[in-house]
């Protein structure tokens, strides 16, 4: 099942996308808690899609992508650089080069304590493309990465949240106007996703509608004002254009 949100003069809600077009449904972090599918409710609505979710936490993870060799890392990035599919986003001038990078997305479902390598599909709603664009030079600067990677609409994410693609065999594709510049996945990234998962999990507690970003497996581009890049996550495409 395809689900995410749309905006609504009362606020965002809740869809599943399907071949009669987008269906209300119930809050399916309810429904994951319960170990239920979320319910519908009502006829096919219209609405544009927003973000998918609205993250207490978003978490990257460094160093996972072929030849590094340092060891994996966690950090956090803004929750507020969260934007979705469709969005403009204003290059930083002052950040010198900019890069895309298509990655995989876990979507929590509940609290995270007891979630290990083993069992963490069972902790995560689904799975997203989420654009995790960085100004790499800032990192010579702020090993932290707060610098390169908190400019606003800085995380594009979405537009829906997969609940059947699983979290071990995920495809991911970037293109930058059009023009293919990675074929990958989720068996490319020398941590798996349940090994990222497990990691963030056994240092901080996460929640309902939580966020980690798996790592970039050679699907970095970089990108300049007036290009658009679209990624690709279990076929749920990501749409973000730079100005």
């Amino acid at each position: 099942m395809r689900i995410g949100r749309i905006a609504t003069v009362h606020g965002p809600r809740w869809v599943r996308e399907g071949t009669a077009g987008l269906t209300p449904i119930s809050d399916p972090f309810t429904a994951f808690a319960e170990g239920a599918a979320p319910r519908d409710e009502g006829d096919a609505v219209e609405g544009a899609t927003i973000a998918p979710v609205d993250p207490v936490v978003v978490v990257g993870i460094a160093q996972n992508g072929p030849e590094h060799v340092s060891p994996v890392q966690a950090w956090l990035k803004s929750p507020r650089t969260v934007i979705g599919s469709g969005a403009e986003v204003a290059l930083r001038r002052d950040a010198g080069a900019q890069v895309a990078e298509g990655e995989i997305a876990g979507v929590i479902g509940r609290s995270t304590r007891g979630l290990t390598a083993q069992n963490a599909h069972e902790f995560v709603l689904g799975v997203t493309a989420v654009n995790d664009l960085s100004s790499p030079e800032r990192a010579e600067f702020d090993p932290r990465n707060f610098e390169s990677k908190s400019g606003e609409g800085y995380t594009p994410l979405g537009p829906w949240i997969d609940t059947e693609a699983g979290i071990d065999d995920v495809s991911l594709e970037v293109e930058v106007d059009g023009h293919p510049v990675a074929a990958t996945g989720g068996r490319e990234l020398p941590m798996s996703i349940r090994e990222c998962l497990a990691y963030v999990a056994g240092w901080s507690p996460l929640g309902p509608g939580d966020v980690i970003m798996t790592g970039a497996p050679h699907s970095q581009a970089p990108v300049r004002p007036g290009q658009t890049v679209t990624i690709r996550v279990a076929g749920i495409e990501l749409v973000t254009a730079f100005v």
